[in-house]
């Protein structure tokens, strides 16, 4: 298939916002091709990290369709840059691109852990489960330099405050040791999404997360190590990834996982204009059946959305399609003997960590 996409990045556009005023940024074709004539081609596009020292890092909600209250994001933007990141769109509020800004221009919070221990030493915080993973990825590839995310589960250990992990990188094996100290107590589960086995698709759709087969065996050694591992086989995008859902659950359940859930594609704001912009490029062949299932399983009234913002429904698409995919998953995970995800964690040995000074000796 031929296509003239940016190799190593999800998005293929800067995709400026609109909502917030920001000017649009846009060359004019023939101007483009005079300035590659006299300069060259355009620079490979690097990754910028601008390190922020933000003044709290726990975020609370009260989201009623989503299982955590709180949550906890140690960078802004995330260098997978998959273009179908439902959390893209976050950063047009800094009058950036949630095209290739998002994935180009990265925040770091070096003094995530310090604000969370000073978060859990207060002493009205009561303790429940906080969730990471759930804007921008922890393990995300700047990880392995700034070790934010261990940090954080440092101070968890310590505190003894459980905690969840959402990831697409076999890197969270990195932190195993930290790991699995957390689940001998019950305090930690980790998800892994994996969206297809197809090796060359994942590179188009999510171009700098780990491979397919590499999170997958991130899962097996997490199995091993006695954590609590779950499969997310999400999204599933309707003519693109949904082939590969019956594989994935199988492998999953062979490899010992026993829970698995789905969540169908979602693209608000800017997202749903470069995805639309993903397909034209790599599969043009398809892109309206694709965003005609999409405008299907979202729709409201009888009227199609590229779209669903309400609560509930936002995760739980309907109409014929949604039914299909939704019965397909079951049968996958009653084939494999994998079960629906279940939360449990113990928040009943939490202590306050101590300020000032060194963590406890564990």
């Amino acid at each position: 298939m031929e296509h003239s996409g940016i190799k190593g990045r999800g998005a293929q556009s800067a995709e400026v916002p609109q909502r917030f005023g920001l000017a649009e940024r846009e060359i004019d074709g023939e101007w483009r091709d005079a300035m590659e004539a006299l300069d060259g081609p355009p620079v490979k596009l690097r990754t910028h990290i601008t390190r922020e020292f933000p003044k709290t890092i726990v975020s609370f909600n009260n989201s009623p369709d989503i299982p955590f209250d709180r949550s906890i994001n140690a960078y802004r933007g995330c260098e997978h840059g998959c273009v179908y990141c439902f959390a893209r769109p976050t950063h047009a509020y800094h009058d950036l691109s949630p095209g290739l800004d998002f994935e180009t221009k990265l925040f770091a919070k070096p003094n995530a852990a310090e604000l969370l221990r000073a978060t859990l030493a207060r002493p009205k915080y009561i303790p429940k489960w906080i969730a990471m993973g759930t804007n921008t990825d922890p393990y995300q590839p700047i990880e392995r330099d700034f070790r934010i995310t261990r940090q954080v589960l440092e101070v968890c250990l310590d505190a003894r405050h459980p905690v969840t992990i959402t990831t697409k990188s076999d890197r969270v094996l990195d932190d195993l040791d930290v790991i699995e100290q957390l689940a001998r107590r019950k305090l930690v589960a980790v998800s892994i999404s994996v969206t297809t086995f197809d090796p060359r698709l994942s590179g188009l759709l999510e171009p700098r997360a780990a491979a397919p087969m590499k999170r997958l065996n991130a899962l097996a050694k997490l199995v091993k190590a006695g954590v609590p591992a779950h499969c997310s086989v999400s999204p599933i995008i309707p003519a693109i990834t949904d082939e590969f859902m019956e594989a994935i659950i199988a492998r999953a359940g062979e490899v010992g996982v026993k829970s698995a859930s789905w969540i169908p594609l979602r693209l608000p704001h800017e997202v749903a204009p470069l995805f639309r912009e993903w397909l034209e490029v790599y599969y043009p062949d398809r892109a309206g059946k694709v965003m005609s299932i999409v405008r299907s399983i979202r729709a409201k009234n009888g009227v199609g959305r590229d779209n669903d913002p309400d609560f509930f429904s936002r995760m739980n698409p309907s109409g014929v399609w949604a039914d299909l995919f939704r019965s397909r998953f079951d049968i996958a995970c009653k084939k494999a003997g994998m079960g629906k995800t279940r939360i449990e964690l113990d928040c009943s040995q939490f202590r306050r960590p101590e300020l000032g000074g060194q963590m406890r000796l564990l």
